[in-house]
């Protein structure tokens, strides 16, 4: 097979184009227009949330967010160490200061337990904490049940980061209707892509309205350019949401492809001592990625061998995020540290788990995962 077979390709067809198409023809072409208002409407539907505003990215959206509960200079905002930056990065936008805190090994999220102990002692002494960011990580919903309480008990404003969990559920709830507010992201290796989108989702008719002036430069609603708050440039365009309507019609069978491929993944080393899937036990994620977590010192190779064979043969990997703490930008960051995080980047690689795959690509990474493990 010639072609590199790729992680998590965009995965578009006729009906994209004809979406984008009809809005193109429609004049529309601006980041207004009718597109972007249905966009917003079935985002929200989706997450079982009274709104939702569209932006030009997840990271915009997790901006916005975190500016509409309070976070600025002076304030602590708590923030999984095992995610992507972008999470650790909206928060220092604010000025507030990231504190990292650990996962569950089991899942690559939020470990509830470290959190239930981290915010009350954080508020004693006397920091201001303005959020706390739990992150879906690779589809699965955190922990929600055992992390709203926490949150609640303590009086801090919950933000969902559901940016890779479009489609997902937790305890019988889509995600993005957790927390006071969450964000999707719409980024080009996504469940669902806009090429480059975000959405922010809440029942908070207020939170909403006012993500949605910053969104737009905070220009005030007079017939003269009057800004009264710094706002930005984070509009999302209508012909994008055009793109993201047709993802989303969609949505279902690309979750159901990629659990195929997952399941393919879970046959093949359910014999393999010492090799499991992240998270496998969750029954509502959306299989964004699959990730494999071994234990070199029962299977005799690790999974940077493995990442650099099905590298040498044309298939891309990933391993795990690397911890946030761990981090040139953020050395000198709080951290609430167990060692899990640090584990899962040691020891996880993630394979091509896109809908977008063809069924030739999925047997080339099988059979070459195959003949990895026979060499051994």
């Amino acid at each position: 097979m010639s072609a590199r077979v790729l992680l998590s390709s965009p995965d578009i067809g006729p009906l994209e184009e004809a979406f984008v198409l009809r809005a193109l023809r429609s004049g529309w072409v601006a980041p207004a227009g009718p597109d972007i208002d249905e966009f917003e409407r079935e985002i929200a539907s989706r997450a079982g949330t009274a709104g939702a505003v569209a932006v030009s990215s997840g990271t915009a959206a997790l901006h916005l967010a975190l500016l509409c509960v309070g976070a600025a200079h002076g304030r602590l905002v708590i923030v999984p160490t095992l995610t992507f930056a972008a999470t650790a990065n909206a928060v220092v936008y604010t000025g507030a200061q990231p504190v990292f805190t650990d996962c569950d090994p089991a899942t690559g999220n939020v470990d509830p337990a470290l959190l239930s102990e981290l915010l009350p002692r954080l508020q004693r002494e006397g920091h201001q904490v303005a959020a706390v960011i739990a992150v879906d990580i690779n589809g699965s919903c955190a922990d929600y049940s055992r992390i709203r309480p926490v949150c609640e008990a303590a009086g801090v404003p919950l933000i969902e980061d559901a940016a890779q969990a479009l489609g997902s559920a937790h305890a019988g709830r889509p995600a993005g209707s957790f927390g006071r507010v969450a964000i999707f992201s719409f980024n080009g290796n996504k469940l669902i892509t806009t090429s480059g989108g975000g959405m922010i989702t809440s029942d908070d008719a207020a939170l909403l309205a006012r993500c949605r002036h910053l969104a737009t430069q905070a220009r005030e609603p007079v017939a003269h350019y009057e800004h009264r708050d710094v706002g930005y440039n984070y509009r999302l365009s209508n012909l994008l949401a055009a793109l993201g309507r047709a993802q989303l019609q969609r949505i279902d069978g690309m979750i159901a492809r990629r659990r195929r491929i997952r399941e393919q993944y879970a046959k093949l080393f359910a014999p393999v001592d010492g090799v499991r899937i992240l998270n496998d036990a969750d029954p509502d994620g959306n299989c964004w990625l699959t990730t494999l977590v071994v234990d070199p010192l029962r299977t005799s190779w690790t999974a940077a061998e493995l990442a650099a064979y099905l590298a040498e043969r044309g298939i891309e990997t990933r391993p795990m995020w690397k911890p946030m703490h761990r981090q040139p930008v953020h050395q000198g960051c709080r951290a609430a540290l167990t060692g899990a995080a640090d584990g899962l980047y040691e020891s996880g690689v993630t394979l091509p788990s896109g809908s977008a795959l063809t069924s030739d690509q999925v047997d080339h990474v099988i059979g070459t995962i195959t003949d990895f493990l026979a060499a051994r």
